[in-house]
């Protein structure tokens, strides 16, 4: 699933890509995808004739920002925009397409039809599902080493539990907890209660980091990600422990193990991540 800094690399591309173009029609192939209005006929009827101010993002959704609306959109699993001049050929996984009045087209497309789509009236967005209830963004001066300690030292679910959690902090997925837990030291079956706070602010630096450097390098292409002018991400090149089983610690060379925690195939160093390193 595209993480935070998949979805940041789209809203930039994007943003190059389509600001200022005029919604002509909506073509609706799949129509469990357009989740409100429930009506897909008044959801394509809204949108023609907006223009295109901007896409943002929160978390993991994209915000595609009209004069008078804005579309929220989640890739799921391997949802994916581009946009090609109108007579391309669309194939079977494209199933929602923007025709603008210049003759190209913003097509969606979606292997596992996962994706959702959500519109509203410009400023509604915020005060309802999917956006009402996300935690704060990692990369925001809202992720501090108290807001962590508040929220660790209030449950015993492991850590990497909440690390997933994005009513707990938006955007962080199994790559990038990984990841930002090995920079960290922190065994992903920790009590999150058990951290200390030195520690957690060594987390908050770690995720920072981690993510930092995925945005810069325009993310991991894991599996199918790529971002919509079909550029593959490099992240993957730099990743520590995330997919490599077996393979050397970059720190000290042990092999580096894969376990299930929070429900996800885990990678960790056993001897840089060992139990007990909450304090």
């Amino acid at each position: 699933m595209p993480e935070l800094p998949e979805v940041e690399t789209v809203k930039r591309t994007l943003n190059e890509l389509v600001i200022g173009k005029t919604v002509k029609s909506v073509e609706v192939r799949w129509p469990n995808i357009i989740r409100r209005p429930e009506d897909i006929n008044l959801f394509k009827s809204m949108i023609v004739g907006e223009t295109l101010q901007g896409v943002k993002r929160r978390g993991k959704f994209l915000l595609l920002c009209f004069e008078e609306l804005v579309l929220v959109s989640h890739l799921r699993m391997e949802g994916r925009y581009r946009v090609d001049p109108e007579g391309t050929p669309i194939d079977k996984h494209t199933h929602v397409i923007f025709h603008f009045t210049d003759e190209t087209a913003l097509r969606y497309r979606d292997v596992r039809k996962f994706g959702t789509m959500h519109l509203f009236k410009k400023g509604e967005e915020w005060d309802q599902p999917p956006l009402s209830k996300l935690g704060p963004e990692p990369l925001s001066s809202g992720l501090t080493a108290e807001y962590l300690a508040t929220v660790c030292h209030s449950t015993q679910r492991s850590i990497k539990q909440v690390l997933l959690d994005q009513t707990v902090i938006v955007g962080l997925g199994n790559i990038y907890v990984d990841e930002s837990l090995f920079k960290a030291g922190i065994h992903p079956l920790t009590t999150s209660r058990d951290l200390t706070k030195a520690k957690l602010e060594k987390l908050r630096i770690a995720i920072v980091e981690t993510l930092g450097e995925a945005v810069r390098l325009g993310g991991s292409t894991i599996r199918t990600f790529v971002n919509s002018q079909g550029h593959m991400g490099l992240f993957q090149q730099q990743l520590d422990v995330y997919g490599r089983k077996g393979e050397p610690c970059v720190n000290c060379g042990t092999p580096i193990e894969k376990i299930k925690a929070a429900g996800r195939g885990t990678h960790y160093c056993p001897v840089c991540q060992p139990r007990g390193t909450g304090k």
